[in-house]
């Protein structure tokens, strides 16, 4: 994807109203678009060049051929997906769209694998830019590399098969030699000393064969006058002009071997818990990735965080953390074979690697390590005390042997078993992922049932900031799930809660407090109107709006107070029964506002159908708004044509004054946003019932 997050598609078809069904179903799969159009084939080049899509969904029996868009896509020179939209297929079409040199089909008529197709095209997209991206960066380092390498004070030489390809001028001077010509027909084995030949000519064979270089071999080198010194020779792994070789670095024995030893070893370890450092532990998961790439099996990475670690250090004091820490790291160590790997990967987070265990034996370590946290004693200093830790963690294959999915995996687990009220292990396991997710997803449904029957949400109320003097003062009501350790954020169980139909349920436990809220806050000299989010599901409540009015009618309050918002694309889906509710809900007074808009083909059309009083601008727009002038553009435009038609406009995430003053000039009236002001818990509200 491209890095605003947001997928930039070129529809090539006849009708809007079925673009914008498409749009719909790819926003309904949580995929975010950008959509474009075009009127004639003629179009084409202008409409690559300057939207810039990434994917390019072309209807074969459009007006314009589908071999002119490939023609134009090549032409083009960009590397854009393009990708046959039909209702139904049948052999010949398949023929024809792949004798044209498209990705692939993807059928209206089957939203999931609609779905499944463009994301499935954008992976592989975005893939083939980072290759690109890398193997640019690549040529840098390697440019820079060999800058480096001449200006090093390190004797340091490239060895391919035995023999020299690379050697700088520090290495020259050790030998005696005064060009790389002199040693270009030499092998390594010509700069060691007769008394250490044999064994390094074992060594060499070893190599040869495959087998991993020591990091360290001390012998006796060889100078060009035929004298001998003692050295230490250091090997790494490395690539010369894209071919695999050895890096060598050839000291002098000057430093006594158990200093320079101990030196290495400090470079690697963290000094608060004498455990392996950030540094040294991402290399080190780098090296079992690499490996799990080329089908080893038995390894996984543990992510372990002590529970109510703020807390914690609130009752000990800053000067106690460190002393915890380090006691922590002690425990874990202890139960770590010799051929784990554990460090401090961050500021109370430990990772551990573990090598050659298989599934059962990986969630025995965990359980194990669990528990000797949890019946171990801290020593703090200044006092003792218990305490639990959550581990989180994903065992290690092909499937993800990449070291970012394998830490996002890890960490995902991690953050779960801590929202469900941690002191427990859960570890991801590729293949069986269908199997795990079914077991998280039950208990994150009971904890939902648990929540809706025992009062277990809270809310929490960001102030919207009026840039253009509004009265009033406007707020956006945010759920939260109350969990054992702290409120749980609502994208870990709403979408479970979709998937269950308890939407409409939550729904109306946020209004029911929301106006219970405004109650309580209707005898301030300011009026407040509060912003609360509403789902699809809720659109099948026909007994909603009445509800609604029920509640506001016990309260007291005017429905004024109250703003109903749904994104654009979903409304879109649900077009008759989002009138219908719209309608009904402004004969009580109420207004009604459209989130995510302007990411639509033509969100304006919308309007025409559903009288929206607040528009709430695509947040897409909004990201690092100060470097995009065709996003600031946009946003103008939204604006002027809001203005016209008299709805308000509300910008959603700003992140720096700089994107408030735009915002402020495209004439914006509402703003909000963790720059302007953090969300705060709801402390006080009567349920109405």
């Amino acid at each position: 994807m491209n890095k605003d997050n947001v997928v930039r598609i070129l529809f090539v078809q006849d009708k809007a109203e079925d673009i914008e069904q498409v749009i719909s179903i790819l926003r309904n799969g949580g995929i975010a678009v950008r959509p474009s159009g075009l009127e004639t084939a003629d179009d084409l080049p202008q409409v690559i060049e300057e939207h810039a899509p990434d994917l390019v969904l072309a209807d074969p029996t459009a007006s314009i051929p589908a071999d002119a868009v490939m023609r134009a896509v090549e032409a083009s020179g960009k590397d854009i997906a393009v990708v046959a939209l039909a209702r139904d297929t049948d052999d010949d079409l398949i023929t024809e769209i792949f004798a044209l040199g498209m990705r692939g089909l993807a059928l209206a008529s089957r939203p999931a694998q609609l779905q499944q197709i463009v994301r499935r095209e954008f992976e592989a997209l975005s893939m083939r830019r980072n290759v690109r991206e890398l193997e640019a960066a690549l040529r840098e380092s390697e440019r820079r590399c060999d800058s480096l390498l001449d200006s090093s004070r390190d004797p340091i030489a490239y060895v391919h098969e035995g023999m020299y390809v690379r050697a700088n001028q520090a290495y020259l001077e050790m030998f005696g030699l005064g060009s790389f010509e002199e040693i270009e027909g030499l092998t390594l084995l010509d700069m060691v000393a007769p008394e250490d030949a044999p064994d390094f000519k074992a060594l060499l064979q070893r190599l040869v064969r495959g087998e991993k270089p020591p990091e360290k071999l001390e012998l006796h080198a060889r100078h060009s006058d035929g004298s001998s010194f003692p050295a230490v020779m250091q090997f790494a792994s490395a690539t010369f002009e894209g071919e695999p070789c050895l890096q060598i670095i050839f000291r002098h024995q000057e430093v006594a071997v158990e200093v320079s030893r101990e030196m290495e070893e400090l470079r690697w370890r963290d000094a608060v818990t004498g455990l392996f450092n950030r540094g040294h532990l991402l290399e080190r998961i780098g090296g079992a990735v690499a490996e799990a790439a080329k089908g080893r099996k038995n390894q996984a990475l543990l992510l372990v965080e002590p529970d109510a670690f703020r807390a914690t250090v609130d009752a000990i004091g800053l000067s106690g953390v460190d002393p915890l820490l380090h006691d922590l790291a002690t425990v874990i160590a202890a139960q770590l074979s010799e051929f784990d790997v554990a460090g401090r990967i961050a500021e109370h987070t430990f990772a551990v690697l573990l090598l050659d265990r298989d599934q059962a034996a990986v969630a025995a370590s965990a359980e194990r390590l669990r528990k000797a946290v949890e019946e171990h004693i801290f020593d703090t200093g200044a006092r003792s005390l218990s305490m639990t830790a959550s581990i989180g963690g994903s065992l290690l294959n092909e499937k993800n042997a990449s070291s970012s999915t394998l830490l996002d995996q890890a960490t995902e687990r991690l953050r779960a078993v801590q929202g469900e009220g941690g002191n427990r292990c859960d570890i991801f396991n590729p293949s069986a992922q269908e199997q795990a997710e079914a077991e998280r997803e039950r208990r994150w449904l009971a904890m939902i049932e648990r929540a809706l029957d025992d009062d277990g949400f809270v809310l929490f109320y960001q102030q919207i900031v009026s840039l253009q003097g509004a009265e009033g003062e406007y707020y956006e009501i945010l759920l939260r799930m109350q969990g054992p350790k702290g409120e749980i954020m609502p994208n870990l169980f709403l979408p479970i809660a979709e998937r269950h139909g308890l939407l409409p349920r939550i729904d109306r436990w946020v209004l029911g407090r929301a106006i219970a809220l405004l109650a309580e806050r209707a005898r301030d000299p300011q009026p407040t109107i509060f912003m609360v989010k509403l789902t699809p599901q809720s659109l099948d409540d026909v007994e909603l709006a009445d509800w609604i009015g029920t509640q506001l009618k016990k309260a007291g309050i005017s429905g004024k107070s109250l703003v109903l918002e749904m994104p654009e694309s979903k409304v879109l889906t649900n077009l008759k029964p989002a009138r219908q509710f719209v309608d009904r809900i402004k004969e009580l007074g109420c207004a009604f506002a459209l989130e995510q808009f302007g990411s639509g083909l033509n969100s304006f059309q919308l309007l025409k159908h559903i009288p929206a009083d607040y528009l709430k601008i695509d947040r897409s727009f909004l990201a690092e708004l100060p470097k995009h002038p065709e996003n600031q553009d946009r946003v103008r435009e939204i604006c002027n044509e809001a203005k016209r038609q008299g709805q308000m406009t509300v910008a959603e995430w700003v992140q720096d004054a700089a994107s408030t003053s735009i915002l402020f000039s495209c004439g914006v009236q509402f703003v909000q946003g963790n720059f302007l002001q953090e969300p705060e818990k709801v402390v006080s509200y009567e349920a109405t019932g």
